[in-house]
């Protein structure tokens, strides 16, 4: 087996293990091999579960050997972001609160992967509770962008993001609340997808905003994004939220093209770097060549996005980090009464960026509040339902930027939370509206090198197309991008 196994996407892989060209088991050697060398400078692992993905690629070829192959996709290594509960393996959405905290059970994302026979190489890292652009609010430790090792990779899956870009593990699973698959995914260079909300479970998913929170694939090809997302996805009766309808294929005429669609351009989403609008302008002219047809749609609501969503998602993580008392699990912290054992477990426990959420979420909730707050950025989520719903009536898809800018310096926008928020500005109304979107990368901006994507967005489960258009453009570009060859790599 060749040194380019870990730049191979998890379809090339298949392909060779159904060909008997590879084994899983030298698949597995190769990936930790390639962490033993990089992993120490990217930091995207929080916990590397090498034994577990050696037994689970030793499985995958004794049942390819007896023609027992539990799917396609049998034997090629997949990450979980730290958020995914694994049971026996420590999850910790990377927070000390949950340091210590092994799961008895599985996400139903975990549960769907290993039955498909995907081995895990391990957890990766992430903004504590999954709140932050650029995974330096993890309470570990930052990741790195492969591309550029004094940049961030994204977030808050940025873990898992930059596991992808930097050939550690050929796909892996994020979670996108206002951003947190694509964003990381266009600042890495990979494809990441934002499925349409209920459309894959969030049964064993620590929560952050639970009406906003989803499961996505980040690959290194639309392809591989596909068959990630099918696997996993479809009804569960463990999640209430969870659509009973059926899923639909997503491979099946993947290859359509997209002649004749109609694609409409955001006109109020212009990126702030000039590289990027570059790269952006050209991918609509692409798309135009392939058969689209182009429109400028109007979205006035977006601007109020952001606004919207720091008050939705804080209040949400104010009710769901309640459970974080000291009490049933997670960090305890010595107290003369239940009070200040709570207060001082929660202290320690909880970084930054989380008890700023907290507090802003609970204040949202409060009384003689609510409605001022929390009220009206509900309202604002119907009004961008209301907009996505009128532009739909004369598109098919959405076309626009995924980030205002390449990746940014790590340090760069710890001070300004308002910058790092405004980093999703793009994304977030995206998760209020419930629709799907992916990211795609869209080549290198001229000034820095540095990767650019494209974000699709579709009708709800309107994925096919959406799969389709991203993928005939990812072949027409033909991105071959990577980090691999850097120096720092």
């Amino acid at each position: 087996m060749s040194e380019d196994t870990i730049w191979k996407s998890a379809t090339q892989l298949a392909r060779e293990l159904d060909a008997g060209e590879v084994s899983a088991t030298d698949i597995a050697e190769h990936l930790i091999v390639r962490a033993d060398a990089t992993d120490d400078k990217i930091k995207a692992y929080l916990n590397r579960t090498d034994d577990r993905l050696r037994a689970d690629a030793a499985a995958s070829d004794e049942r390819r050997a007896a023609g027992e192959a539990r799917s396609r996709y049998d034997g090629v290594p997949v990450g979980y972001k730290d958020i995914f509960v694994t049971r026996g393996v420590t999850s910790t959405a990377a927070s000390r609160i949950l340091e210590s905290w092994v799961p008895p059970y599985d996400a139903t994302v975990v549960s769907r992967c290993t039955e498909g026979g995907l081995p895990m190489t391990g957890k990766t890292n992430l903004d504590e509770f999954a709140m932050g652009s650029s995974t330096e609010n993890s309470g570990f430790f930052p990741s790195r962008n492969p591309w550029d090792l004094d940049k961030v990779p994204g977030g808050s899956s940025g873990g898992s993001a930059a596991a992808v870009a930097a050939g550690l593990v050929p796909w892996a699973w994020g979670t996108d609340t206002g951003g947190s698959v694509r964003q990381p995914a266009s600042l890495s260079g990979i494809v990441g997808v934002n499925p349409t909300y209920g459309s894959i479970s969030r049964y064993g998913l620590i929560a952050f905003a639970s009406s906003l929170d989803r499961p996505g694939p980040l690959a290194r090809t639309v392809e591989d994004a596909a068959a990630l997302l099918q696997m996993a996805a479809g009804h569960d009766p463990l999640d209430s939220t969870s659509i009973p309808d059926e899923y639909p294929n997503l491979l099946d005429g993947i290859d359509g093209g997209i002649e004749g669609l109609r694609i409409g351009i955001v006109k109020e989403f212009v990126p702030t770097q000039e590289g990027v609008r570059q790269k952006i302008d050209e991918a609509y002219a692409r798309l135009e060549k392939l058969g689209a047809s182009l429109q400028e749609v109007s979205l006035p609501s977006f601007e109020h996005g952001i606004s919207a969503y720091y008050l939705i998602a804080p209040a949400e993580a104010s009710s769901n980090l309640a459970r974080y008392d000291g009490v049933r699990y997670g960090r305890r912290a010595p107290g003369a009464d239940i009070v200040a054992m709570t207060a001082s477990s929660r202290d320690e426990g909880f970084g930054a960026e989380v008890k700023r959420r907290i507090m802003l979420g609970t204040y949202a909730l409060s009384a003689g509040y609510y409605d001022a707050y929390y009220g009206k950025a509900q309202k604002v989520r119907t009004l961008i339902i209301q907009d996505l719903a009128r532009a739909y009536a004369d598109v098919d898809l959405i076309a626009c930027p995924t980030t205002p800018t390449t990746a940014f310096a790590l340090g760069e926008k710890t001070s300004d939370p308002l910058a790092m928020y405004l980093n999703d500005i793009f994304t977030v109304p995206v998760n209020l509206a419930g629709n799907a979107a992916i990211s795609i990368p869209a080549g290198l901006a001229p000034e820095d090198g540095l990767p650019v994507g494209l974000q699709i967005v579709a009708k709800s489960l309107d994925e096919p197309t959406m799969f389709r258009a991203a993928y005939a453009f990812e072949q027409d570009l033909g991105f071959a991008g990577s980090p691999e060859g850097r120096p720092e790599l």
